[in-house]
């Protein structure tokens, strides 16, 4: 690769992370707004948000294409080829992430025009600012390979993971005293699992930058040293399992 080759390839690189940040930004407003619909019954604000889900498919197909053209053309190497993968990851868990935006505001249609107590309508608010800043730490690892920060993630999603407990529990309780009714208790509680799933695609942004700059996948460490007796108890010691949070599918309708 001579050098004039070398500098546009790594333009081209430069290019895909920033359109990954772009698209980063979009999302992270779409969670906002779909929040703000909801707390307001706004609906034309909601099929907005699920309109411009469209801008932001279109940014992500634009990534995945240049990221397989660098791959096919370029044959790209150790850092350069972490960043360009990582960069498809990220953005394939962004672009998830739009969706349920999207999600948020299909269930706030679902539910109209139920009425929200105001200690569900607080813990919404709550859960989505958290949701909206882990989206954007998560960014700013990767923009400035902060692979600390990144790491961070996991221990920082905790508070939204509580938050959606707390949120669940409240639902079935107002449902359980009939304050509410099984439609937008329902809803409500598909609501607060798309925050919390928000929260896991944050996280997974994360584990790919600390790919992208270690060269190593977090659970590859666990691989290489197994887990004590003490970490990792026998059954008849074992305690309940702690309540994790899934990385399955997403249900984007």
């Amino acid at each position: 690769m001579t050098e004039e080759t070398r500098k546009s390839f790594h333009a081209e690189i430069d290019e895909i992370g920033d359109l990954v940040v772009q698209i980063a930004a979009r999302v992270g407003d779409a969670v906002a707004r779909a929040t703000d619909a909801l707390l307001k019954y706004d609906l034309l604000e909601a099929q907005q948000v699920i309109d411009d889900d469209e801008l932001i498919d279109v940014v992500a197909l634009e990534i995945e294409e240049k990221c397989q053209g660098l791959l096919a053309l370029q044959q790209p190497m150790a850092g350069d080829l972490r960043q360009i993968l990582a960069a498809m990851w990220i953005n394939a868990e962004l672009e998830r992430t739009g969706g349920l935006a999207c999600n948020i505001c299909k269930g706030t249609r679902r539910m109209f025009p139920a009425e929200l107590p105001p200690r569900l309508r607080g813990l919404i608010a709550e859960m989505s600012e958290e949701a909206v800043r882990l989206i954007r730490l998560s960014v700013d690892s990767y923009s400035e390979r902060d692979v600390a920060l990144a790491a961070a993630l996991d221990d920082i999603d905790d508070r939204l993971d509580t938050l959606h407990r707390i949120f669940v529990r409240n639902v079935l309780e107002r449902s359980r005293l009939e304050e509410l009714d099984v439609q937008p208790t329902m809803q409500l509680a598909l609501i607060a699992r798309y925050y919390e799933r928000i929260g896991d695609h944050a996280v997974n942004v994360g584990d790919r930058v600390r790919y992208m700059v270690s060269g190593e996948m977090p659970w590859q460490a666990l691989v290489a040293s197994p887990p004590t007796e003490a970490e990792h108890p026998t059954p008849e010691h074992a305690a309940e399992p702690a309540e994790t949070s899934s990385n399955g599918d997403d249900e984007a309708d």
